[in-house]
């Protein structure tokens, strides 16, 4: 991994031929930006990602589950329309 500034990845053109990730910080405030993620590692990154998405969805859905499951439909009330 290559650790740059955003500044010095501003000015160079190189950085985006490299194939090895490049972790990205603020110069100025010393604080962490980001990382960019090279073309060559886009599908492995991707499946990474959307493993991550999947997991948020997983948890959202088990919040529903567990809410609904402690607030049931009595006589006279409306559901919600989650099953």
């Amino acid at each position: 991994m290559i650790e740059t500034t955003l500044s010095q990845m501003r000015n160079s053109s190189d950085f985006f031929k490299t194939s090895e990730i490049i972790h990205i910080l603020d110069g100025r405030k010393k604080e962490e930006v980001g990382f960019f993620v090279p073309a060559t590692l886009k599908g492995e990154f991707q499946k990474f990602i959307e493993k991550i998405e999947k997991q948020k969805k997983e948890t959202l859905l088990k919040r529903i589950a567990k809410a609904q499951k402690t607030d049931p439909v009595g006589d006279g009330s409306i559901g919600d329309g989650i099953l």
